[in-house]
């Protein structure tokens, strides 16, 4: 999934990512455009996973 696919359904990525790590909240999956890896690190963070694993599993939505 590209940039521009994640900023146009991310409400949708929001929903599933937040039903894999329950514990994150809106302010952790706050998405600003040119900053996808903020996201990425903040989840990371939270859930103590890899920012490679998190990638695949968005990738995969």
């Amino acid at each position: 999934m590209t940039k521009l696919e994640i900023k146009g359904r991310w409400n949708e990525v929001k929903g599933s990512i937040k039903q894999k790590w329950a514990q994150l909240t809106d302010d952790d999956l706050l998405f600003e455009e040119g900053k996808e890896e903020e996201v990425v690190g903040r989840i990371q963070a939270r859930t103590g996973e890899t920012k490679d694993s998190i990638r695949d599993f968005i990738a995969n939505l």
